[in-house]
C-alpha cells in the first residue's frame, strides 16, 4: 500500500499543527516551508483538513491554522481513509479494463490488505504520532536560526 503525496503531505501538517505552542497559530506558508513543499501544494491539503473538521482556520492579524479537538483525537486510520478516498490498490475497472476481473481472485486479496492497513493505523492518533522523538524533530523544522 501506498499513500498519495496529498495524503502524505497531509499527515505531516496535521503532525507540525499538534506540537505547535499553546497559543500560537502557523500559517500555511510556515507549514509548507516547514514541510519543504510548494505553498499552492500545502493550501489545497489545508483547505481539505478544514473540509474534514481537522484544521481550523482563522484570518486576520492573529489568524493562522489550529488543530480541532476531531483533529487531536481523531484515529489516524479515518483521517487515512477519507484522505485516500475508495480508491482501490489495483485498477481492475481502468482503461482498458482487466481481462482477468470477472474471476480474479488478486483483487479481493488486495482489498483485504489495504483494509488490514486501514486497521493498523486505526488505534493511533496524531498525538501518537508526534511522541518522543518526533515532536521535537518537528518543532525545529522551518525554523531559523540567526542569520
Amino acid at each position: 500500500m501506498r499513500l498519495t503525496k496529498f495524503t502524505d503531505l497531509a499527515l505531516r501538517a496535521v503532525m507540525r499543527l499538534a506540537v505547535a505552542e499553546e497559543g500560537t497559530s502557523l500559517t500555511s506558508r510556515e507549514v509548507a516551508a516547514a514541510m519543504d513543499v510548494p505553498y499552492s501544494h500545502m493550501a489545497k491539503v489545508i483547505s481539505r483538513l478544514q473540509h474534514l473538521g481537522v484544521v481550523e482556520a482563522r484570518r486576520g492579524r492573529s489568524g493562522g491554522l489550529a488543530l480541532t479537538g476531531l483533529g487531536r483525537r481523531a484515529s489516524v486510520g479515518w483521517l487515512v481513509r477519507e484522505l485516500e478516498g475508495d480508491t482501490e490498490v489495483v485498477a481492475c475497472e481502468g482503461d482498458p479494463p482487466c481481462p482477468l476481473r470477472a474471476a480474479c481472485r488478486l483483487r479481493g486479496a488486495l482489498r483485504d490488505a489495504q483494509e488490514a492497513f486501514f486497521e493498523a493505523l486505526d488505534p493511533l492518533v496524531v498525538g501518537d504520532l508526534v511522541a518522543s522523538p518526533t515532536g521535537p524533530v518537528l518543532v525545529g523544522l522551518g525554523v531559523r536560526g540567526p542569520e
